[in-house]
């Protein structure tokens, strides 16, 4: 077993996924190889941080608060309405009986007008109803209404809060669709940067481009260039292949010192739709993009951008030369 057939495995062999044969295979070729033997410790590392990561669940103290903050509806309130409906509608009944006598309610405080009401709510606070621990003692002054005359205005208040709180909750749930122009590089920042966190950034690992070119034949409709700019400062470590822009593309990997330069080969559409060769950075990566040899090129990084258009010069200059040449 060489890297190109252990590096798809070890994700699979972290999760415990192969077989005793595929398993002891894999197990001696890591035994011998110091590059897989990293990412396979790396992938080990990741999982291990992932099961001892503590689980966090909502406190009681935020149900508490959400559910004091809906508008509560008096019982009494709604059967007295239910019974004077009633009492319209229908003509009173001649009963021989004496009518009963209603027991008089406990503490009965006579409800304000409105615009002494909203007078007492900026004295005792406009949330104090809601929020759980919030009484007013029994005989202290209440500005001249107390929580009886804070019912109506603060339940209308409360129901707004509500009401913006699950449309606000809405609004953040639903996706929103991105700035036009901005889905391309969204997407290949993303995989750069998944390629790296994964360990698995290189599907055929080879320097030499008579090895990473025709390991995309059959795994693409199209042949992209490759080239070994090692000469010019960048070396090439291998290609992979990746999904952007809702479509395979060919990566090809290349290492500037300590940086990791994604360059993204795809052909051209004839559509227009390619960019014309600029640079610019997202979520603090450099991006460059041209066309050259009939594909588009992007290369993603976390170097300077200045490095990318080096990188630009030299591919450049590489496609140019005669094939007999490149070739060799």
């Amino acid at each position: 077993m060489d890297c190109n057939e252990a590096r798809p495995l070890l994700d699979a062999a972290t999760d415990r996924e192969l077989s005793a044969a595929e398993a002891l295979r894999l197990e001696q070729h890591v035994a011998t190889c110091a590059s897989c033997r990293r990412e396979a410790q790396a992938l080990q590392a990741v999982s291990q941080a992932t099961r001892v990561a503590p689980y966090f669940n909502a406190p009681d103290a935020l149900r508490a608060r959400l559910v004091a903050a809906l508008p509560a509806v008096d019982a009494t309130d709604e059967q007295e309405g239910h019974a004077s409906a009633a009492s319209d509608s229908q003509p009173a009944p001649v009963s021989p009986r004496p009518p009963s006598v209603e027991p008089p309610r406990p503490e009965t405080v006579p409800e304000r007008p409105p615009e002494r009401a909203f007078d007492s709510i900026g004295k005792v606070g406009k949330f104090g109803k809601f929020w759980p621990g919030w009484r007013t003692p029994r005989g202290a002054p209440t500005g001249g209404g107390g929580p009886a005359a804070l019912g109506r205005p603060v339940a209308i208040v409360g129901a707004a809060l509500a009401a913006l709180a699950v449309t606000a909750s809405l609004f953040l749930l639903v996706p929103r669709p991105p700035a036009p122009g901005s889905s391309l590089v969204d997407d290949l920042v993303a995989s750069h940067v998944r390629a790296q966190l994964s360990g698995h950034d290189i599907d055929v690992v080879s320097s030499d481009q008579h090895t990473v070119k025709p390991w995309f034949n059959g795994r693409l409709d199209y042949a992209p260039p490759v080239e070994d700019l090692a000469a010019s400062g960048f070396a090439l470590t291998g290609g992979r292949l990746d999904y952007v822009d809702h479509r395979r593309v060919a990566v090809l990997v290349y290492r500037y010192r300590k940086h990791v330069i994604d360059v993204y080969v795809m052909p051209e559409q004839g559509d227009g739709a390619a960019p014309a060769p600029s640079a610019s950075t997202s979520d603090g990566y450099a991006l460059a993009s041209w066309r050259a040899g009939g594909m588009i090129w992007w290369a993603v990084s976390d170097a300077e951008p200045a490095v990318l258009a080096q990188l630009h010069a030299a591919l450049t200059e590489r496609l140019q030369r005669p094939s007999a040449e490149r070739a060799q």
